[in-house]
């Protein structure tokens, strides 16, 4: 296809092959495009037309919105003017109203304060004649003693006897006439009264005894442990026994294995060494290794362990009793009783049963309780250290509660349970009491165990005492002494010289049945570390 231009007009002509495109078609070319253009503006001016009119319906709905508003916010102004005006006279209304009760309440008051000075002033005067009337029976009082004394004087000068004389001799003459009849109300009274502090005492005593109930747990000198299987018996007793051998001379406990399935037993007579051995056996056991250098490692844990239980001991009796204000040291001591025995009796137990029932019976008496059950708590507190420190329990008790500064009250009534002290308080009576009635349950003490306990005591005691012993042992129920010696100190043949003057001693200051192998042990030990 060729685009020619025609010359005249410079449109452009299209034509098709060898054709040409007429003048008439031109023509309606530019008829066309001049109608496009008309319609062009047309449309333009009619989409102007009716958006100026869609904007003009537009701004009269918003102007009409705004009227509405402006309308609305102006009843809403007028409503709350309406509210105030309501409320204002509202509330003057109410204050009108205060006001006028505050006025009547205020003339009612002043009424009342001239009431009370109208009384005031009629009580004055009711005093001023009271003053007046004391006044004349004042003197008339002394008038009347005056005369009396006169009376007396007329009297003493008739009788040539002074009034000291008279009443003396008034007072013989009646003890002649009635002798026999005061001495007759006298045995009476003093039958009755004894007849019913007799009762009395019996019925307090009973009440008591019912009111405090407490099991008694025998003390023995042994104690069992559990095995997990047999195998670990040998174990236990170790190569050549040097396991057994080695717990026992650090514990100083006798550790028994016989053929009862299953468990072992521990012997000693010691409450606090059986107790460490027990638990540092079963320590090992649980965790297995077994062999010297272990078992001292667990002793002593076992000894830290027993320590704790000692404090938590004494910490549960306090508790238990009702003390708050013990320090921390007696409360220690307190605890360390339950590691020991009076007659076969544990002396913590006993301690509590003395604290509660001389509690009771304090409060029973109208005494003070706080004081007695003090006492009766801390009365064998001396226990705690007697076999440490030489010397009597009760005088131990007494230095033990004033260094910790106890109340000197307490320390009264505690000391006079063994009457090594006279009665200085009334509370002692009732400690005294208190003691007597837990000594003499049926079945509190048993003083065969008391006196085999104190007989393995002595034999440790009397090994001690010899130079170049380090410690000894009570072990196989007194049957056998167990003595190590330092070896610096003594060579072979002193410590069988020892062995034998133990054995001496013993024989001399101790009965008992049988006979008492004394076992001295000399052993020496040498340390080195592999660096």
């Amino acid at each position: 296809m060729r685009v020619e231009r025609n010359g005249n007009l410079g449109i452009p002509i299209f034509f098709r092959g060898s054709g040409h495109i007429s003048n008439m078609s031109v023509y309606t070319l530019v008829a066309g495009l001049i109608a496009f253009g008309i319609g062009g503006g047309i449309g333009y001016v009619m989409r102007r037309y009716v958006v100026q009119k869609k904007m003009g319906s537009i701004e009269t709905t918003v102007r009409e919105k705004v009227e509405k508003a402006q309308e609305e916010a102006k009843q809403m102004i007028l409503e709350a003017k309406d509210k105030a005006v309501s409320l204002l006279a509202s509330a003057e209304e109410s204050l009108k109203k205060e006001k006028d009760q505050l006025n009547r309440t205020q003339e009612r008051l002043l009424q009342k304060e001239v009431g009370l000075d109208d009384r005031a002033k009629k009580l004055e005067g009711k005093e001023e004649k009271l003053l007046e009337q004391a006044e004349k029976i004042k003197n008339i009082k002394i008038e009347l003693e005056a005369a009396q004394e006169k009376e007396f004087e007329r009297l003493e000068e008739l009788s040539h006897l002074s009034r000291q004389q008279a009443q003396e001799e008034l007072f013989e003459r009646m003890k002649q006439v009635h002798h026999q009849d005061l001495l007759e109300s006298l045995r009476k009274l003093e039958n009755e009264r004894a007849g019913e502090i007799e009762r009395r005492a019996s019925d307090l005593v009973a009440t008591v005894i019912q009111r405090y109930s407490r099991p008694m747990v025998s003390e023995i000198t042994t104690s069992i442990i559990t095995l997990p299987s047999e195998e670990i018996k040998g174990r236990i007793i170790g190569k050549e026994g040097r396991n057994i051998k080695h717990f026992e001379k650090l514990t100083g406990v006798e550790v028994m294995i016989d053929e009862t399935p299953d468990s072992i037993m521990l012997s000693c007579f010691d409450p606090v060494r059986r107790e460490v051995g027990r638990v540092a056996l079963e320590r090992l056991i649980q965790d297995g290794r077994i062999q010297p250098a272990r078992i001292e490692e667990q002793i002593e844990e076992a000894k830290k362990i027993v320590s704790q239980a000692i404090k938590e001991a004494g910490e549960h009796a306090v508790y238990e009793v009702g003390i708050i204000d013990f320090p921390p040291e007696i409360i220690h001591l307190i605890g360390r009783l339950k590691f020991r025995t009076s007659y076969g009796q544990n002396v913590l137990n006993h301690s509590m049963e003395v604290a509660t029932i001389a509690r009771m019976l304090a409060e029973e008496l109208g005494l003070d309780a706080d004081v007695a059950k003090k006492a009766g708590l801390t009365h064998d507190i001396g226990k705690a250290v007697d076999h440490e420190i030489e010397g009597d329990h009760m005088e131990l008790g007494i230095k033990i509660l004033q260094k910790y500064k106890v109340d000197e009250r307490v320390i009264m009534a505690m000391r006079s349970h063994h009457e090594d002290y006279p009665i200085a308080i009334p509370e002692a009576h009732v400690v005294n009491a208190a003691d007597a009635i837990s000594g003499a349950r049926p079945g509190a003490r048993r003083d065969a165990l008391e006196e085999y306990l104190k007989r393995l005591g002595d034999l440790e005691r009397i090994a001690n005492e010899f130079p170049g012993v380090e410690k000894s042992y009570a072990i196989q129920s007194g049957r056998e002494l167990r003595v190590f010696v330092t070896p610096g100190q003594l060579d072979d043949y002193s410590s069988a010289q020892l062995a034998r003057n133990i054995a001496t001693r013993i024989g001399q200051e101790l009965k008992f049945p049988g006979e008492i192998r004394v076992v001295v042990i000399r052993e020496t030990r040498a340390i080195e570390y592999a660096k």
